[in-house]
């Protein structure tokens, strides 16, 4: 992988000598307080502005002033008018736009596109402070407000929307979200490389339209505006003919010049040797850096699944940073440019970044208004970034990469000292140290140049890679370490545990039992049958039990009385009502009662959301015909699914009956511990009342040592770091 100019190694903007300000101004006032006639970049954010490395516009901000730029905060503007955008003056470099910590709609609508009452991210925890698709929004009043003001908009809800992509609240693909935003540069992935280097070259000089080089970033350009690449069309999706077929857009080739049937061969020598790597390239290195994969235009995806899901697959294949491939997709007369992802950070500059002088609490504009998504991480630390295990549903590895970036043990050790000695309301008590995961701190592949060349998906399905370096002790040490400080009392892992890692490191998984539960412990096996699973790409439901008689078996040992609380997904693709009776089978067996249930969301350019979209399986080649998979659509099954999972509810009893007969099932439905459900239906809950209420719940361990499993409450969002 090629390397990248240090972070930090840029001559300082001139306005560095004005200093570091407490806390980024939000308000003319605090402007003239720090002695600034104007903000060289202006952030504005969905979300309210804490000064914390967790948030993205107080991480960004802060790097941006290291740097000797004066930036301002715009948090939550009033977007019904321009005035909002004004209030801090005109930018002299550049407007950047993000939607918050969430995409705007996950934000504001449930699975079921039902407005939520509440907001996370906003003081006061209140609802309606952002707009639909807000960067969109945005990013039209900041054209308003400053006419001829470079916009770049990024963030999570930019960087998933970064081409032609599938939207589950109209039903529809979407534009390339630069186009309707009408932007001037989109920053996808970590942004730190990339605002950094257009904020230096903005200020020497160079016009916005020029940036079109850096890693990282899409723009807009006129279609043959690019000269001297090579364009490798990626369009071709027919069923193959008799005597000639046509190229095959997955085929990949150790050298353009081997012969089809060698590659073929190679493809699926690939495919059918679990755990192993091959190195392969769709083109030769040597003219790697020009060229570019021209991607189906938006008129042709937009109205075939088919399609769009072969588009989705060729964008999944093109995110190593080692080897990834410029994109390029035709939205009317312009082309969306993407260039290759960014290179990951190195260590140190993960620490720098981490190290810069945040206040680590809200803005003081709030006063003694709580920001709930500040309350749940103000004692949390982030150890590491990114995330190799590529399931189908989440988001993270197409906004954060494969790669690990993991900060150093002092420096995270050093955040530490410094919740405990500076955050007011400390009480001895760390509550995360993880990240998108909690076992994946320092893991890589053990060869660089495997790591480079590699196109899987996923490092650990459909089994843990042989090249995977899964040695915990880092980790393991790190705990130790860190629970060992002076006025720490405890030290809880409340990321998202990869389990089918932690099986692999006895160690592990006794330091964490011993030492880091707080009486439950969450994770995420998501589902019991194959056919979801395989679509997720998660690993069968035996590796649970495996990891579960570890963690019973630790927990005895150390005396401790702690349960285990799996999570699990209903209606994902690939899903059938079979498949959804048998984990609710599995959740009684097992005594688990779910307060609330999540419902598969499809999350914009997800691989599940082209599954969702396409009714095809995206993770293996895609045809017209053949590879289709089972998709619950619509509110009537997708109640079902959640119905099966929360079996023990009374009001569901109605439909489970109805459901169970029809699938030939009755034999479920009595009063015996062998039933599912009764076939009685107490009064006052849904269908004819014949017989009393049930009131009884369970609230205490059953004998397995089990307990039911605990939800927020419904309409609620948890921003917790997303469960893996």
């Amino acid at each position: 992988m090629q390397a990248a100019p240090d972070l930090f190694s840029y001559r300082k903007f001139w306005a560095h000598r004005f200093g570091v300000a407490p806390e980024l101004p939000m308000t003319r006032e605090e402007m003239d307080a720090l002695g600034w006639d104007s903000c060289d970049i202006i952030i504005v954010t969905g979300d309210a502005y804490v000064d914390h490395p967790s948030f993205g516009m107080a991480l960004i901000g802060r790097l941006l002033e290291s740097h000797g730029f004066r930036v301002g905060i715009i948090s939550q503007p009033d977007w019904t008018s321009a005035e909002d955008f004004q209030k801090l003056g005109k930018p002299n470099l550049f407007f950047g736009v993000t939607g918050g910590n969430m995409d705007s709609m996950v934000n504001r609508y449930t699975s079921d596109r039902k407005i939520r009452s509440n907001d996370a991210y906003t003081a006061g925890g209140e609802g309606g402070k952002r707009p639909d698709r807000s960067v969109v929004v945005y990013s039209q009043r900041c054209r308003e407000a400053f006419k001829g003001v470079p916009v770049v908009i990024g963030g999570i809800e930019a960087s998933l929307r970064r081409i032609a992509h599938y939207d589950y609240w109209s039903e529809k693909v979407r534009r390339s979200v630069i186009m309707d935003a009408k932007a001037d540069l989109l920053v996808y992935g970590n942004g730190e490389r990339q605002v950094v280097e257009i904020a230096h070259r903005l200020a020497a000089g160079e016009s916005v339209k020029e940036l079109t080089d850096i890693r990282g970033t899409a723009y807009t350009t006129k279609p043959g505006q690019r000269e001297g690449w090579w364009e490798k069309n990626s369009t071709s999706v027919d069923t193959p003919g008799k005597l000639n077929p046509p190229i095959d857009p997955y085929q990949m080739q150790t050298e353009e010049s081997c012969a089809e049937e060698k590659a073929k061969t190679e493809q699926d020598k690939a495919e059918k040797t679990a755990g192993n790597v091959i190195k392969i390239h769709r083109v030769s290195p040597r003219n790697a850096h020009r060229t570019v994969i021209r991607l189906p235009a938006y008129h042709q995806v937009k109205d075939d699944p088919v399609t769009y899901a072969h588009t989705s697959r060729i964008l999944h294949l093109e995110t190593n940073p080692g080897n990834a491939l410029a994109l390029v997709q035709e939205h009317g007369n312009q082309d969306v440019w993407l260039n290759p992802p960014p290179i990951p950070l190195t260590t140190a500059e993960m620490d720098a970044v981490f190290d810069l002088p945040y206040s680590r609490v809200p803005h003081s504009l709030y006063g003694k208004m709580n920001v709930p998504a500040y309350e749940m991480i103000r004692f949390s630390v982030n150890i590491m970034r990114g995330c190799f295990g590529g399931c189908t549903f989440c988001s993270i590895t197409e906004h954060e990469g494969r790669i690990i970036q993991s900060r150093s043990e002092d420096s995270i050790i050093k955040e530490v000292e410094a919740i405990r000695d500076t955050t007011p309301g400390f009480t001895g008590v760390i509550s995360d140290l993880g990240g998108p995961t909690a076992n994946m701190y320092r893991l890589a592949c053990n060869d660089p140049e495997i790591e480079s060349s590699c196109r899987r998906l996923s490092c650990v399905y459909p089994g843990v890679c042989k090249n995977l370096n899964t040695d915990h002790t880092p980790l393991v040490n790190l705990y130790k370490r860190a629970r060992s400080l002076p006025g720490i009392k405890k030290i809880l892992i409340a990321s998202g545990l990869r389990y089918d890692l932690a099986v692999l490191s006895p160690e592990y998984v006794k330091e964490l039992v011993t030492h880091h539960v707080g009486g439950y412990l969450k994770i995420a096996p998501e589902h019991t049958e194959e056919g979801p699973l395989s679509q997720m790409m998660k690993p069968g439901i035996g590796t649970y039990d495996k990891f579960k008689q570890m963690f019973d078996k630790y927990s005895k040992e150390a005396g401790k009385e702690q349960y285990l609380i799996p999570y699990f997904i209903a209606a994902h693709p690939g899903t059938t009502d079979n498949d959804m009776m048998n984990l609710a089978l599995w959740l009684k067996r097992n005594g688990f009662r779910a307060d609330q249930v999540q419902a598969y969301l499809p999350s914009p350019m997800s691989a599940a959301a082209a599954m969702y979209h396409s009714g095809k399986d995206t993770l293996h080649k895609v045809r017209r015909k053949g590879g289709d998979i089972i998709v619950p659509k619509g509110i009537k099954i997708r109640r079902l699914h959640k119905a099966f999972l929360r079996y023990h509810d009374a009001e569901n009893w109605p439909m489970l009956r109805e459901a169970l007969k029809k699938m030939g099932r009755a034999d479920l439905i009595g009063n015996g511990k062998k039933h599912l459900i009764p076939s009685w239906q107490p009064a006052g809950t849904g269908g004819k009342a014949e017989g009393k209420r049930i009131t009884r719940k369970a609230k205490t361990p059953n004998k397995g040592g089990q307990f039911k499993t605990q939800h927020t409450r419904p309409g609620k969002v948890k921003p917790a770091r997303r469960r893996r």
